[in-house]
This record gives structure tokens, C-alpha cells and sequence, in this order.
């Protein structure tokens, strides 16, 4: 069985490590631990690695956070891979940090990413991993607060929330998304 693993984020060393790539993160450290490493394809940065007998597509779209779904859907068809096949790693301004969730579907939520991939993929049927990074900015803050980095008391949290987030990547393709949602979402 094959998956789609998708870290949401932005190229360029200056948004290395903000709030709005903490999809990159996830994605750099799933392939990390999986023995993998990413080569630039077409529209994203790729890595084939293998858990537990599945076959797992790593990317991070180059396309920019606003026109992801072209890299999703490029992919997607490469690999003939279901909607319900694909995980998509996002921050969430709704989530305090600490906060993981994973869902089935839903709406962008004003996320411009996954309205990228509801335009091009098919709709909102597609399994995202939410990660939560807080709403802490003022009135007229949002685009500087999420291409921020994280604040030097946050970053403690970071590495263990990371894991978690590996943790239930792996638990989807294992055991499925009901049972991972009954384990994770608190």
C-alpha cells in the first residue's frame, strides 16, 4: 500500500524552521528517521522510504504554501494514490501549540495551502495533520506572525510535538485513522 505524506510549507532558508513550515519539519523528520532523504523532482522535494511494508511518498512542495495542491496533485497522480491515501501536515492558528489533531476532512479554514489542494485534489476528502501554533498576534498580524519563528520559550516544546506528529504518521499507515485518532486526538 502506498501513501502520500505531505509537509506544507514555504522554500528558502528564510522561512527555514517559521510557524507555516513546521510541515517541512515533520516531513524532514519522518524521512530522517526512516533512513530516507529528499531529492528535488518535479515541484517538490521527494523521498521514497518504507515503514512496516508500507510505501511512503515524502514531500515538500517548491511551488510555495499558495499553489501546493499543483505539487499534491502532480504526485498524487504519479503514484495513483487515493485522496484518503494522503496525509497533509499543516500549522493551525485554531490549535494552541501542543495541540495535535488529526482529521479526516474538513474546510481550508482560510489556510491558503489547503485551499491550493481542495482546488486541484478533488475537494476537502483528504486526511490533514494539524498542528497546532497558536493565535498569539495582533489585529493585522496574522501574515508576519505565521512566517515567524517560534518565540525562545516554544522552542522546548517543538522537538517531543515532532515526534508526536512521526508518531501518528506511522500509526495511520499501520493501524489506520480511526484507531490513531482514538490513540492521538485528545
Amino acid at each position: 500500500m502506498k501513501y502520500l505524506i505531505v509537509g506544507l510549507g514555504n522554500i528558502g532558508p528564510e522561512y527555514a524552521h517559521t510557524r507555516h513550515n513546521i510541515g517541512f519539519d515533520v516531513a524532514d523528520q519522518l524521512v530522517k528517521e526512516l533512513d530516507g532523504s529528499f531529492e528535488i523532482k518535479r515541484l517538490a522535494y521527494h523521498a521514497e522510504v518504507s515503514f512496516k511494508g508500507k510505501k511512503l511518498h515524502v514531500i515538500k512542495p517548491t511551488t510555495f504554501m499558495n499553489l501546493s495542491g499543483k505539487a499534491v496533485n502532480y504526485w498524487m497522480q504519479q503514484y495513483q494514490i487515493p485522496l484518503e491515501q494522503i496525509i497533509v501536515v499543516v500549522d493551525d492558528l485554531a490549535l494552541p501549540l501542543g495541540k495535535l489533531r488529526l482529521k479526516l476532512q474538513g474546510s481550508s479554514a482560510g489556510h491558503n495551502g489547503l485551499k491550493s489542494i481542495e482546488g486541484l485534489c478533488g475537494g476537502q476528502g483528504y486526511p490533514r495533520l494539524r498542528f497546532g501554533i497558536s493565535d498569539n498576534f495582533g489585529k493585522g498580524q496574522q501574515a508576519d506572525y505565521v512566517l515567524s519563528r517560534f518565540d525562545k520559550d516554544e522552542l522546548p516544546e517543538l522537538p517531543a510535538l515532532i515526534d508526536k506528529s512521526v508518531a501518528m504518521i506511522k500509526s495511520f499507515v499501520t493501524i489506520g485513522p480511526a484507531q490513531t485518532m482514538t490513540l492521538f486526538n485528545s
